[in-house]
């Protein structure tokens, strides 16, 4: 089966089973950003995907593997809205082109929160050109972390959210293909809950943030912190609610079509 995954740190607790030879040959993973995940999981090109909750909206028969999400229950530090000027003087905004969820996130905040929708555009995430041409810049993941806050005024998105609405905010989950299902004999939810609890060991954790801790040139502690605090890898029942109100609020901001109902996907017992 074939996999498509986010290539930002917070997904790597989730890949652990599948990158330690932990799932045999059963799968086949490739690497990419938010967007054109979903987009694979659309145009059939992957069997699996850990989609943006947006992309739930708008492609047709998939199934939520159940139990596990990107999640955040307080401030996540990574989808950040970044500005040198204070909110009453952004009227312009570019949005990071590899999400879809903290796009429509940012739109509902405005909307609903901030004072009303602003002009946006899409840009690749590279803050200062994003800056360039508009008063502040939606980023997400790596690139988030990488923001020197202590230079302008920012707002983490998740925080804001929970402050306004008190539920926890779904970035993404894992979506299988009906059809995949179908035509698998795996106990799909067990094996990636089960890669999950491994990677989210504390002494994998730490081997995940000294690997990435190089790769972002951030401090090792902070990128633990990060996973073990501020990234919430589990979808229960309060983030669904969290999920449900999104999904309200999107299609009430013309931010998402009218999403339809969770589907979880029911699999067989697991052969490996």
């Amino acid at each position: 089966m074939r996999i498509s995954a986010i290539s930002y740190l917070n997904t790597a607790p989730l890949m652990w089973a599948f990158e330690h030879g932990r799932t045999g040959d059963a799968f086949e993973i490739s690497y990419t950003i938010p967007s054109l995940c979903a987009r694979q999981l659309q145009n059939g090109k992957a069997d699996i995907g850990i989609i943006p909750s947006a992309a739930y909206a708008s492609i047709p028969g998939l199934s939520i593997l159940p139990g596990v999400a990107i999640a955040s229950k307080q401030a996540v530090r990574s989808i950040l809205l970044v500005s040198p000027k204070p909110m009453d003087e952004v009227h312009t905004v570019a949005l990071d082109s590899s999400s879809l969820t903290s796009v429509a996130l940012t739109r509902i905040l405005f909307e609903k929160y901030w004072g009303g929708p602003r002009e946006f555009s899409s840009l690749p995430p590279n803050l200062d050109s994003m800056l360039s041409g508009s008063d502040a810049a939606l980023l997400i993941g790596d690139p988030a972390l990488q923001v020197d806050r202590s230079r302008y005024y920012t707002w983490d998105l998740a925080e804001e959210w929970i402050r306004l609405t008190g539920k926890p905010f779904v970035f993404a989950f894992w979506a299988v293909r009906d059809e995949a299902i179908r035509d698998s004999t795996l106990d799909l939810a067990s094996i990636f809950q089960k890669s999950r609890d491994h990677g989210i060991e504390p002494d994998n954790l730490r081997r995940i943030t000294e690997l990435w801790s190089a790769k972002l040139q951030l401090p090792k502690q902070d990128l633990y912190e990060y996973l073990a605090s501020n990234i919430f890898y589990y979808l229960d029942e309060s983030c669904l609610e969290g999920l449900r109100l999104f999904y309200r609020y999107a299609h009430e901001c013309n931010a998402l079509p009218v999403t339809p109902d969770l589907t979880f996907a029911n699999t067989t017992p697991a052969l490996i």
